[in-house]
C-alpha cells in the first residue's frame, strides 16, 4: 500500500516534468530549449576538412589549434586531447573545464580503453540530496546552483592516467597553450556571449560577477578580450606537479569552502573527497553492426555504465536492424516520417530499459550480469516486434528483460529528468592512435560557482553541477530504489557518448565522433553514425542533417529542419511532435581513402585541422 508521502512523490514528479516539457506556453521553441544544456547561438557553416596523416576536431578553433601543434610537434592523440581541453576550460568556461569530469576512449592501433573521469558524489551524499523538507523533489534550477550538486571533479586525474598510459610529450608541455591564451587573452566567442548574456545566476557569484561582467555589472560582449591569470596560475601548478596539485593541498580545500559555505544551497564536497578520487580503466562496450548494402560490418566501441549512451545507441541501432527493409530513411536531404516513426519507437523502448536498468556499476547490478544482455540480437528482435511500422505511435513502453528470468528486477524505473551538457573533442594522430572524449562541468556554467584561491588574481575556474544527473527521488511509491539514486561515493549516470567504430574484418579504426547535449547527445551521435554508416554520407553530410531527438514521451524536431508535411504525418501517428533549436556540437574525424576525413557542427563553433 503506498503511503501519502509516496504517492506525493509522483505526484510532484509528474508535475515536474510537465512544467519542464510544456512550460506556460504549450509545445513552443521555448518550452523545448528548456530541455537543453545550453541555448543556440547561431549557424555556422562549415566545409568538409581532408587530411592525411593526423586530424583534430574540438568544439573552438583556439583548441583545436592548441591540439594541432601539439601533433605537429609529434604529441599522441592522448597529448592533443589534453592540450585541448585545457584550452576549452579556458576560452568555453561555460561547458567543461577542470572542476568537472569526462570520458575518454582510447584506441592504440591493438586495443581499445575506457577512461572513466565521471564526477563522483561526496562521501556524506546522501539519497535525499534532492528533496525538499515535504519530500518532494526540488525544482531544477533550485538544486544546480549552488554548492548541492556539486560532484567531485575527475578529468584531470583521467587525462593524467591516460597520459601515463599513451602520452609522448612531456606533460608539462601540453598546457602550454592554455597558459599561454590565459595569460594573453582571448576574444570572447559569440557562443559564449550569448550564454552569458542570456544567464541569470552567474552574477550572483562574487568571483565570477568580478570576472564575467563589467563594472555595470553588464556581461562582457562578443569580442572584449579576457585574461584568466588565476586560472594561468593553477594550470602552471598542474603543470609543474601534476593532477595532485588539484586534488591534494590547498585547492580541494578552497573548492570544498565555497561548496560547504555557498550562502543559499550549500553542498557536501570535503577536501578527503578530492584526495580519495580515483579515475578508472574500464572495458570498452562494443557491438557489432553489419551493413548489408555494403556488404560489410562495423565493430562499434563507446562507455559501458556508468555512461547509458552507447547501451541506448547499441539498442537503437539493434532495434532499427531487426526490423529489417526499413522505410526509405532520407528524401531531399531529410529523414522521412515513415523512417522518424520507427527510430522513435526504437528510441522509445531503448529509453524505457535505460531507466529502469542503468547506473554506476559500482552499486547497480547488470541485468543477467552483463550490460551486454541488453544488446544480444535476440533480445533486439523480440522488443523490435512490439514497433508497428505502419500503424499508429506505442503506448508508453515497459522496461524489457533480458534474462528472462522469472523473478522481477529489484529497481523502479526512474522517472523522466533533464540531462544537462559536454563538449566533445575527436582526434586521429600519426602513430595509429586515435582518442574520442567528451567532457563536462553540466548545465551551462555548472554549479554557477568559481573557485578562486584568493592571491589578488581574477578569474578562476567553475565547478560542475553534475549530481543533478542523479535521480532526484530515490524510491518509487512501492519502495523498490532507483538505480540512478544518490549514494556516498557513486558516479551519476550520464549520457556522453564517445565513440570509436572499426572495421569488423581488418580492426582498422573508421570513425571516431561524439557531441554535447546532454540525453540528447545518444540521438545525435545516433544521426552521425546512421548517416556514415548506413547512409554513405560524409562526417559533415551527417552532421549538417536535421537533428531529431525522442525523450521518453516525447519527439523533438530541430526547428526549422523539417517540412510541416513531416511533422504532420508524425503528430497523425500520436507522437508528441515539439519543434526546437536542437543545439548539437558533433565532432567526427572519419578514414576515406585520401586519409580523414574531418566534421564540425555548424550549430556551434568547432573546427576541424589536420595535415
Amino acid at each position: 500500500m503506498q503511503s501519502i508521502g509516496q504517492l506525493r512523490f509522483g505526484f510532484a514528479v509528474l508535475g515536474w516534468i510537465a512544467a519542464l516539457i510544456v512550460g506556460s506556453g504549450g509545445a513552443s521553441a521555448q518550452s523545448g530549449v528548456a530541455l537543453q544544456p545550453e541555448l543556440p547561438s547561431g549557424r555556422i557553416e562549415k566545409s568538409a576538412f581532408q587530411s592525411s596523416s593526423f586530424a583534430v576536431a574540438a568544439a573552438n578553433p583556439l583548441a583545436t589549434q592548441a591540439g594541432y601543434e601539439i601533433l605537429k610537434a609529434g604529441g599522441s592523440a592522448v597529448d592533443a586531447a589534453i592540450a585541448v581541453q585545457m584550452v576549452l576550460g579556458v576560452v568555453e568556461p561555460q561547458s567543461s573545464g577542470i572542476g568537472g569530469g569526462g570520458f575518454l576512449l582510447h584506441f592504440d592501433g591493438k586495443k581499445t580503453q575506457a577512461f572513466d573521469g565521471r564526477e563522483a558524489a561526496p562521501s556524506a551524499a546522501r539519497p535525499d540530496l534532492f528533496l525538499d523538507s515535504k519530500g518532494a523533489p526540488m525544482p531544477l534550477e533550485q538544486a544546480m546552483i549552488g554548492g548541492r550538486a556539486v560532484g567531485i571533479p575527475g578529468l584531470v586525474r583521467m587525462l593524467a592516467m591516460a597520459h601515463q598510459q599513451h602520452g609522448r610529450l612531456s606533460w608539462s608541455k601540453l598546457f602550454a597553450p592554455a597558459i599561454r591564451i590565459a595569460t594573453d587573452g582571448f576574444p570572447i566567442s559569440e557562443r559564449m556571449a550569448t550564454l552569458l548574456a542570456a544567464d541569470r545566476s552567474l552574477r550572483l557569484d562574487a568571483v565570477a560577477s568580478r570576472y564575467f561582467y563589467d563594472s555595470q555589472g553588464k556581461p562582457w560582449p562578443q569580442g572584449h578580450v579576457l585574461t584568466n591569470p588565476e586560472l594561468a596560475a593553477i594550470l602552471t601548478r598542474i603543470a609543474s606537479e601534476g593532477s595532485n596539485a588539484l586534488m591534494l593541498g590547498d585547492l580541494p580545500q578552497r573548492m570544498a569552502d565555497v561548496v560547504r559555505k555557498h550562502p543559499t544551497n550549500p553542498g557536501t564536497l570535503a577536501t578527503l573527497d578530492m584526495s580519495n578520487y580515483r579515475a578508472f580503466v574500464r572495458e570498452p562496450l562494443c557491438f557489432d553492426y553489419p551493413v548489408p548494402a555494403q556488404q560489410r560490418e562495423y565493430r562499434i566501441c563507446g562507455m559501458p555504465p556508468p555512461s547509458s549512451g552507447q547501451l541506448a545507441i547499441g539498442q537503437i541501432l539493434g532495434m532499427l536492424r531487426a526490423l529489417g527493409e526499413l522505410p526509405p530513411a532520407l528524401h531531399d536531404g531529410q529523414p522521412t516520417p515513415d523512417w522518424l516513426h520507427a527510430y522513435t519507437e526504437a528510441a522509445r523502448l531503448a529509453w524505457a530499459d535505460r531507466q529502469l536498468y542503468v547506473g554506476d556499476p559500482v552499486s547497480v547490478v547488470p541485468p543477467g550480469g552483463s550490460w551486454s544482455r541488453l544488446l544480444e540480437p535476440a533480445y533486439l528482435a523480440k522488443r523490435a516486434r512490439l514497433i508497428n511500422l505502419k500503424g499508429p505511435r506505442m503506448p508508453q513502453p515497459a522496461a524489457g528483460d533480458p534474462t528472462g528470468a522469472i523473478k522481477p528486477v529489484a529497481y523502479a524505473p526512474m522517472p523522466a529528468q533533464i540531462e544537462h551538457g559536454t563538449s566533445h573533442i575527436s582526434v586521429v594522430d600519426g602513430y595509429g592512435n586515435a582518442v574520442a572524449m567528451t567532457s563536462s562541468i553540466e548545465a551551462a556554467w555548472g554549479a554557477h560557482i568559481m573557485v578562486n584561491r584568493g592571491v589578488g588574481l581574477e578569474g578562476g575556474f567553475l565547478l560542475n553541477n553534475q549530481l543533478t544527473d542523479f535521480s532526484f527521488i530515490p524510491n518509487s511509491p512501492d519502495g523498490k530504489p532507483i538505480a540512478n539514486r544518490v549514494e556516498p561515493t557513486k558516479r551519476p549516470r550520464s549520457s556522453m557518448s564517445p565513440t570509436l567504430v572499426f572495421d569488423k574484418a581488418t580492426g582498422k579504426l573508421v570513425l571516431s565522433g561524439g557531441s554535447p547535449g546532454g540525453a540528447l547527445i545518444i540521438h545525435f551521435t545516433a544521426k552521425l553514425l546512421l548517416g556514415t554508416l548506413d547512409w554513405g554520407l560524409s562526417p559533415q553530410e551527417a552532421i549538417d542533417l536535421p537533428n531529431f531527438s525522442a525523450l521518453d514521451d516525447v519527439l523533438l524536431l530541430e526547428s526549422g529542419g523539417f517540412r510541416a508535411s513531416t511533422v504532420s504525418a508524425l503528430a497523425a501517428r500520436g507522437h508528441k511532435v515539439h519543434q526546437v533549436p536542437l543545439t548539437s556540437g558533433i565532432q567526427a574525424i572519419q578514414r576515406n581513402d585520401a586519409g580523414w576525413s574531418g566534421g564540425a557542427d555548424p550549430r556551434r563553433e568547432g573546427v576541424v585541422l589536420g595535415d
